[in-house]
This record gives structure tokens, C-alpha cells and sequence, in this order.
């Protein structure tokens, strides 16, 4: 059961993943922006940008307060529906430094619930280069396990089995006369980037040139989130 029930209302996820192979390992895209490896029972979330509104409130950019709220439920949803043993966070699960200190007690009591009984694990990104403050969990630069490693920004010719976020992937296409961009999965089956699973961040279109020498040049495929399914292209 989820610990937010009493609380809000939590999204509720369906435990139904797209299955690939990565670098030799099976694992499961979610749509929400998650990654499911049942072999080592771990769910694998990218980008969370907590406390991103109050962070631009404090340069005076006024946004609604509620992004790291939104971001909690939606995670615990996803952990209601896979009960994983293990959540890697990839990096950036912290809009800045001083983020999880300005985390208001009623999310940092959330957040400790979804973390009881599992291993947890934090890593490091250019938002959040340091552990958070008085939070449980473990922090480290980069995650090896079995045939995977997880980082948060992609190395240059990285070994197969990066899994890793920071682009925050988006894609765009035209259908009916009209344009859909949503955030998504991108991979090429040796290497993948996931997309942001905070609420309030935006996208990095694949085709950019910030993702030039990640993939071969149409060699990669791209899995955009929808309502309920992924969508691959």
C-alpha cells in the first residue's frame, strides 16, 4: 500500500513495462519515465529537480509551489507499483545544492517512508554534486552492478551498459496535421538515457546536437511516454 493514501491522492501505476535488452540485460520502461530491472528489483528514476519552484523563487522567479509535492506522488506511485529492493536516483534529484535543506518536513516525512526497507541510493549530478542534507540513503558518483553502470551525465564512449539521464530526452512528431513533443526514452541497446522524471523540467529534442557521438546517426530508437503505454519510433 501506498504511504501517501491518508495524505493525497496517488497516481496509480499499472507494474506493465516495454521490455528490452540492454547491454545484455533485460530491463522494462515505464511510462513514467522509470526504469525496471527485475533481476536485481530495481527501479531506476532520473532527474527529479526537487524543490526546482523554490529554488526560483529565491532569484524571484514566483512558480507554484508545488513541483517536489507532485514529483513525491508520482514516484510513490511507481514504487506502490513495483516495490523495488533498490531506487537508483540518477543525478540531479536536487534542483541545487541547498535543496534537501529547504525540503519542508512534510516531504522529507514522505520521502523517508518510500525509502524505508529498501536500499537507496543517490547519485551525484551537476545540480546536486554533494550528499543531501539529512536525508537516509547512500551517495555515490556511479552505480556498477552485473552487466550495468549508472552515472548521471553520459560519458564519451562510455563501455555498453551506460544507463545514465542529465539530456532529459524529448522527442517530436506529426501526426493528423498535428505536433505531439513529449519526454522519452532513448537508447540504441548499448547505452541508454532516460528522461527526466521530475514534473516541473523540460526536454532536450534527440535530434539536438547535444546528442551528436551519443548514438549512431539513426541507429537509435526512442520510446515517448503516453497515458498508460510508451510509444516507440
Amino acid at each position: 500500500m501506498s504511504p501517501f493514501t491518508a495524505q493525497q491522492p496517488v497516481r496509480r501505476f499499472a507494474p506493465v513495462c516495454h521490455d528490452i535488452s540492454l547491454a545484455g540485460e533485460l530491463v522494462g520502461l515505464h511510462d513514467s519515465g522509470a526504469l525496471w530491472w527485475p533481476d536485481e528489483d530495481t527501479l531506476v528514476v532520473s532527474d527529479l529537480h526537487f524543490e526546482k519552484g523554490s529554488s526560483y523563487a529565491r532569484r524571484g522567479v514566483m512558480l507554484p509551489p508545488y513541483d517536489t509535492a507532485a514529483t513525491l506522488e508520482k514516484l510513490a506511485g511507481v514504487i506502490d507499483a513495483f516495490d523495488p529492493s533498490r531506487v537508483i536516483a540518477l543525478g540531479d534529484s536536487f534542483h541545487d545544492t541547498n535543496g534537501s535543506d529547504r525540503l519542508p518536513a512534510t516531504y522529507r516525512a514522505m520521502l523517508t517512508t518510500l525509502q524505508l526497507g529498501r536500499e537507496w541510493i543517490w547519485i551525484t549530478g551537476n545540480h546536486d554534486p554533494v550528499a543531501p542534507v539529512s536525508l537516509c540513503g547512500e551517495t555515490m558518483e556511479e552505480v556498477r552492478l552485473a552487466g550495468l553502470v549508472f552515472r548521471h551525465e553520459p560519458e564519451e564512449d562510455a563501455a555498453p551498459g551506460e544507463v545514465c539521464g542529465h539530456l532529459h530526452p524529448a522527442a517530436r512528431i506529426r501526426r493528423y496535421g498535428r505536433s505531439v513533443r513529449r519526454p522519452c526514452f532513448a537508447t540504441d541497446g548499448q547505452r541508454m538515457v532516460l528522461p527526466a522524471f521530475g514534473v516541473l523540467t523540460g526536454g532536450l529534442n534527440v535530434l539536438d546536437e547535444a546528442w551528436s557521438g551519443l548514438f549512431p546517426p539513426r541507429g537509435f530508437s526512442v520510446f515517448m511516454l503516453g497515458e498508460g503505454r510508451l510509444y516507440p519510433f
